[in-house]
């Protein structure tokens, strides 16, 4: 009996130290979306507000996905499945956009020609 009490109090403990951690980087996350909405009504450059935003939100993202979703404390294997399907999320998102950015994609013909 005296195991499983002890091994039910360092379970506790764990989640404990947890909470510390959930706490900071949620405090952490605070201060880069506070950061982030500095950088919009700042009088930079178009590319490079969304360039700090995008590795703002990418920081963000990382830190969320390995602490929230306790891929620090899984196995691995569930770490490489994860980041296999980020890397393809991400390159289908890409694809996507260079194909719709394209000017060979914006539609022809009367119905979509300006009223003069």
């Amino acid at each position: 009996m005296s195991d499983s009490a002890s091994v039910a109090s360092a379970e506790a403990h764990a989640h404990e130290g947890k909470f510390h951690v959930f706490v900071q980087l949620a405090m952490i996350l605070a201060v880069i979306t506070g950061l982030e909405l500095l950088v919009i009504y700042m009088p930079l450059a178009n590319w490079l507000i969304i360039t700090l935003l995008m590795a703002m939100s990418a920081v963000k993202f990382i830190a969320v996905i390995w602490i929230f979703m306790h891929l620090k404390w899984d196995k691995r294997f569930l770490t490489v499945l994860f980041v296999i399907g980020m890397i393809i999320g991400g390159g289908t998102l890409w694809a996507l956009l260079l194909l719709h950015g394209a000017k060979d994609s914006a539609p022809v013909g009367p119905a979509y020609e300006e009223l003069g």
